[in-house]
């Protein structure tokens, strides 16, 4: 495994290389968003996605698979977004939110089960950055995060997510952009946009 420091005022290009390198191998990345420290890889690689429902205990038929973009040119890309969704997607991304939408037929057939995706454009410049030079999204799951104050201690600590990740073949780069986030996205379920709805509240409110 590899840590990689990057600040996110000053971006070190060749780091972002180096870990995009990684995703396009189909490699597992422990990277940082606005809100928890999250499990990444290129969410166009059905093997790589399978890597991380294994590691966090998704099971792809049941749970929502989300995808962090470089912005909604590249979301538009993945899912499915009306004029009245777009607008939501205005108003609040970059942010912290996640937007449930009706997925697109460009992603992987490990998607199809669900029919819809969680879609993310992240308030950070690194997890931005890597979407853009990836040039797809990455399918991410926010590291697991336990109910105590110890847990959400070693959750936004880069270092020992690295430790915790070791020994896990899968997980190759851990980015170290210093303390995370503590507190999760906002989820909103706009696959019927004219009628909103807050699946779980999270670091910032949405208001319809």
């Amino acid at each position: 495994m590899k840590i990689l420091d990057i600040y996110p005022d000053s971006i070190n290009e060749r780091h972002i290389d180096e870990a995009v390198a990684a995703l396009r191998r189909g490699e597992v990345i422990v990277y940082p968003t606005d809100t928890f420290y999250a499990l990444g890889c290129d969410a166009l690689n059905n093997r790589a996605i399978e890597k991380i429902c294994r590691l966090k205990g998704i099971n792809p038929d049941k749970n929502l698979l989300s995808i962090v973009c470089s912005g909604l040119s590249q979301a538009a890309d993945y899912a499915r977004i009306d004029n009245r969704a777009f607008r939501y997607l205005k108003e609040y991304l970059p942010g912290p939110f996640t937007f449930i939408l009706p997925a697109a037929t460009s992603l992987p057939k490990i998607f199809k089960g669900r029919k819809s995706v969680g879609v993310r454009v992240p308030d950070h410049n690194v997890a931005l950055a890597l979407a853009e030079a990836l040039g797809n999204p990455l399918m991410s799951a926010s590291v697991p995060v336990g109910d105590s104050e110890d847990a959400l201690d070693e959750a936004s600590d880069p270092r020992a997510l690295g430790l915790r990740y070791s020994t896990v073949q899968d997980v190759t780069v851990v980015i170290d952009c210093g303390e995370g986030g503590r507190e999760g996205s906002t989820i909103v379920d706009i696959t019927d946009s004219s009628a909103p709805s807050v699946i779980r509240e999270g670091l910032r409110p949405f208001v319809v």
